[in-house]
């Protein structure tokens, strides 16, 4: 057993930085916790910081840190794609455990990441990469391991759960919220992870391998953001009792799992309607547990910092252990990784929320209701608001959930009719029971 466990930060932004302030402050109870000293031998910067330990060595040459024999944990938090791969590819090559926060590279290449990982007999541990300081990762793959998983549901983007929260409490529209979010830092200059959905499904699919044992398939995961989102539709959702949320899904069907995040009507009595600001929060309905609720910070210096160290943590007992690994990468072994087929977004099944803009003319009602009576779609509700100035006149209707194949050509024909003088809006729902 080794008396001091050195570790490598790769990346000195606002993660790393978080988790050097974090293991100064916190080097007692780490240490009463592990039974080790638990120390920063090395950071990969690309300019020297005055702020840091001086007995720490600061290099910009990630690979040489990445293979030094001194080195035992290495914590990528340099983000992007190419150089953080190479880097990890590297340090799994020299034997050295690996933790990152890095959602994107996992999504996209955690197959051939955890491959690696188990054929050199190294963990990569990936916490920080879902729901920031939530301990949504590991509650999946160990505290429900007993559980068939049917359904996660989930808020995993904090700037876009902060822009609707605006828009439903303060009436705000989402150009001006954008900009907000920027201003103070939620959001990036480019926000087109965050707002286009990106971000959400680069963690709704780790998310779905951990829950359901399927290899991780980012590219059939199906994405919507929130741009289109009218101030209009956030209040009539409100009247109608319900709130707009974006929300990321994976389902367990007869046919097969869906995976998708979108904008979603759900009713304000769940627990996720009442998820605000830049907060996230997980729904997980497992067999025999039922629904549970996992809420935290989804992001920040604090909260990533701590789910990156305790993955540290759980990575010192496997090296106490003097084992190659403990719970498998993807909570399945990886013999028993099923390749179950992602359903196409013409098979998802849910209810939807449709705003159409008509003529005040007789029949325009009973035309849209047989249509969609004909394509077998069950009305939930309906309300028709004042006409406008133009004298247009907004209907609203609410349906049961059905296949997205019947609604789309459910809208093809509604938008035909003379009377329908704009695209139907579209917004699906979901109940959570």
């Amino acid at each position: 057993m080794k008396d001091k466990i050195n570790i490598a930060v790769l990346g000195l932004g606002t993660v790393g930085t978080g988790v050097v302030n974090l293991l100064k402050d916190n080097a007692v109870e780490l240490s009463r916790r592990s039974g080790h000293d638990v120390c920063i031998t090395h950071v990969g910067t690309r300019r020297q910081r005055d702020d840091i330990d001086p007995t720490i060595k600061q290099s910009d040459d990630l690979m040489a840190i990445a293979a030094d024999d001194d080195v035992d944990i290495v914590i990528e938090v340099i983000g992007g794609k190419s150089v953080a791969k190479d880097v990890i590819i590297h340090a799994i090559k020299h034997k050295k455990h690996v933790v990152t926060a890095n959602k994107a590279l996992l999504a996209e290449h955690g197959n051939e990441i955890f491959g690696l990982a188990e054929e050199h007999g190294v963990q990569v541990r990936y916490e920080a990469a879902v729901a920031g300081g939530i301990p949504i990762i590991k509650i999946i793959r160990e505290a429900l391991a007993a559980n068939k998983v049917d359904w996660v549901a989930g808020i995993i983007n904090g700037t876009g759960n902060f822009i609707l929260t605006e828009m439903q409490q303060k009436n705000r529209r989402f150009g001006d919220v954008l900009k907000e979010a920027q201003a103070l830092g939620y959001a990036e200059a480019d926000p087109t992870f965050d707002v286009e959905g990106i971000d959400a499904a680069h963690k709704l699919s780790l998310l779905a391998s951990i829950a359901f044992g399927i290899p991780l398939q980012f590219n059939k995961v199906y994405c919507e953001g929130i741009t289109k989102i009218n101030l209009q539709d956030v209040v009539y959702a409100k009247e109608l009792g319900y709130t707009i949320k974006h929300l990321g899904f994976a389902f367990r069907r007869e046919h097969g799992f869906e995976l998708r995040v979108h904008p979603t009507l759900i009713p304000n009595s769940t627990l996720l309607a009442n998820v605000n600001g830049v907060k996230n929060a997980v729904m997980v309905d497992a067999h025999p547990l039922g629904q549970s609720l996992y809420y935290g910070d989804g992001a920040g210096a604090g909260a990533t910092a701590s789910a990156v160290m305790a993955d540290v943590m759980d990575l010192i007992y496997v090296i106490n252990a003097n084992t190659p690994s403990d719970v498998p990468h993807l909570a399945f072994v990886p013999e028993e990784l099923s390749d179950t087929r992602i359903l196409s977004s013409d098979e998802m099944t849910c209810g939807y929320y449709l705003r159409l803009t008509v003529k005040d003319e007789l029949g325009v009602l009973a035309d849209t209701t047989r249509i969609l009576s004909e394509n077998g779609i069950n009305i939930d509700a309906i309300m028709q608001r004042d006409a406008h100035k133009s004298g247009l006149v907004p209907v609203i209707i609410l349906t049961l959930p059905v296949l997205e194949s019947q609604m789309n050509k459910a809208i093809k024909e509604i938008e035909a009719l003379g009377a329908v003088t704009e695209p139907v809006v579209r917004i699906r729902l979901e109940s959570l029971e």
